[in-house]
């Protein structure tokens, strides 16, 4: 075992499509402190992170025969993002769900605070930036986010490969955050619009 921390990552990667134990628990061990601090600066949340970590990693081990990596660690770090987004936009959903209900419940129930009233013209924002995006792009975030589809599947719904969706989807998030810029004001403001930002992953 020991001798694994000496080879590569592109080494350790061919180890891994012959099913190779021993490579798959290098490569955890090189990597899933830096996937943890990683996610745990997002979400605050120890039980959380680590449970992003563990499926990031199954995942892995689950499709070594079938993904492609160029980079392992540009892929580890790229799916540890997308899953914390993921997770956010999950929480936020439940949040806006819950809220619902409690508007249901209760129709003097007011949800008009500042914070509410910021994430709605925010959303509104985001909405009208989308639709600005080039045709491609746009496509990529709505089905990634209308949809609930993967970029995998994105992908093989648009013919595309997955490193282009990848890619596509990244620049678009760039060009969403570079315009909706002006909403970021002081630390409430920054974390959320990470919180929406969250709702196209």
């Amino acid at each position: 075992m020991d001798k694994l921390k000496a080879y590569s990552d592109s080494a350790l990667l061919d180890l891994l499509k012959v099913q190779d134990a021993p490579a798959f628990e290098e490569i955890y061990n090189r990597y899933w402190r830096v996937l943890y601090s990683m996610i745990y600066r997002r979400l605050q949340s120890r039980e959380v992170s680590e449970e992003i970590v563990q499926d990031i990693f199954t995942s892995l081990w689950v499709n070594r025969n079938t993904v492609v990596i160029h980079s392992l660690s540009a892929y580890l770090t790229t799916a540890a993002k997308y899953k914390t987004i993921n997770h956010v936009a999950r929480e936020t959903s439940r949040q806006v769900y819950t809220r619902q209900q409690l508007e249901l419940a209760d129709p003097q129930h007011n949800n008009c605070t500042e914070e509410e009233v910021l994430h709605d013209d925010l959303n509104g924002a985001l909405e009208r930036e989308i639709e600005k995006l080039p045709a491609k792009r746009r496509q990529i975030v709505k089905l990634h986010k209308t949809e609930d589809l993967s970029l995998k599947q994105v992908a093989n719904r648009l013919g595309i490969s997955e490193k282009t969706a990848e890619n596509q989807y990244g620049k678009a998030l760039k060009a969403l955050k570079l315009n909706l810029k002006h909403f970021t004001f002081f630390s409430f403001a920054i974390y959320l619009m990470c919180k929406v930002f969250a709702l196209v992953g």
